[in-house]
């Protein structure tokens, strides 16, 4: 699966160039542009089922890599519901039809390292993530090459969708010694290239290439946090991408879980070289950046400023607020979350408001 600028860049033909002389019969399903749906997996499983691969290669950002997923689950299980499907980590058996692999064209994601797919329930506009050590990729290929063309605005919103990754996992409730480590190095990295890269620099590009795929290893295992609840949200309802909405939020959430975990963000802070005597300051510091380098990659730091309207914002605030409670992702939040704590994050993003509670 695969397309876009993966093919107007000539990287999918000398991919298929390359299966063809391994004498592997490929079938290609492109022009998957939109975050995947209940109804895009309906129109192109059958497609998957006549063709019956023995491999499913994902190819592309989030949404095809995810889309790809999504297929491969319900190739491999059609009769599986999606409500079902949505229980964490309660997925059958996959690979008794198709393994898995994973080549990214972006740089933030990370669906070709992780246990996640996203899909949004057409009926209902929710995006629910589908979570399984099933999920995650038989083999990952992360080259730069794939990158090298990315446009401006895809190296923003997937780079802050790596640098909340990071971020999250370091302070998620699951997190061990192993995520740790990947989560605080690959921010590090993230900290001395993700601008650079957003600036054109190819060796930046490459390094930030690596480093979204090792935040990507540590969330997987450490999972992530509100901040991707409300992510999940925003996508269906106010039509934000995934990494833009991640970088709004993710200050705000800062802000919110310090009272739990200020020692941990303190502590990612200093290592990444961010100015500070006391934990607070460190922290302080660590969400000025985040909002700096929103401003400076022209990502916006609030839901306003993205152009959600207040009206629309106040007509759907309650609804998202009770459904991001409900996302995975809030169970492993370092901080519990009520719905009205949830809805006062969701406002604080909208007009740009520091959060106290």
């Amino acid at each position: 699966m695969g397309g876009g600028s993966v093919k107007e860049n000539g990287n999918l033909e000398t991919i298929e160039k390359n299966l063809a002389e391994a004498n592997i019969e490929t079938k290609l399903i492109e022009g998957i542009t939109d975050e995947p749906s209940t109804n895009l997996v309906n129109e192109h499983i059958n497609t998957v089922h006549d063709f019956e691969p023995d491999w499913i290669i994902g190819i592309g950002g989030g949404s095809p890599m995810d889309a790809a997923k999504a297929l491969w689950l319900f190739h491999e299980h059609p009769d599986l519901s999606f409500e079902a499907a949505t229980k964490p980590f309660e997925l059958p058996e996959l690979r008794s039809k198709s393994k898995f692999i994973g080549i990214p064209t972006t740089s933030g994601t990370a669906s070709e390292i992780s246990n996640l797919t996203v899909i949004t329930n057409s009926e209902t506009g929710v995006k629910y993530p589908l979570a399984s050590f099933e999920l995650t990729p038989d083999l990952a290929i992360i080259d730069p090459v794939m990158v090298e063309s990315m446009p401006k605005r895809v190296t923003a919103y997937s780079g802050m969708d790596a640098v909340t990754h990071s971020i999250e996992a370091y302070v998620a409730k699951p997190r061990t010694t192993f995520t740790d480590a990947l989560a605080i190095e690959a921010a590090e990295i993230l900290k001395n290239h993700l601008l650079s890269s957003y600036q054109g620099n190819q060796e930046s590009r490459e390094q930030v290439h690596y480093a979204q795929a090792m935040a990507g290893m540590s969330f997987a295992n450490a999972v992530l946090g509100n901040v991707h609840s409300l992510a999940h949200k925003s996508g269906p309802t106010f039509e934000v991408p995934h990494g833009c909405a991640n970088a709004i939020y993710l200050p705000y959430v800062i802000q919110f879980n310090r009272s739990v975990v200020e020692d941990r963000f303190a502590a990612l802070a200093r290592r990444i070289g961010l100015e500070g005597q006391t934990d607070k300051e460190l922290v302080d510091s660590l969400i000025e950046w985040i909002r700096e380098l929103n401003r400076e990659m022209d990502v916006p730091n609030t839901l306003h400023e993205f152009g959600v309207s207040e009206e629309f914002f106040k007509e759907h605030v309650d609804t998202m607020a009770e459904n991001a409670v409900q996302d995975p992702c809030s169970g492993t939040n370092p901080r519990e979350t009520s719905v009205d704590e949830m809805k006062q994050l969701l406002v604080a993003a909208y007009y740009g408001q520091e959060v106290t509670i």
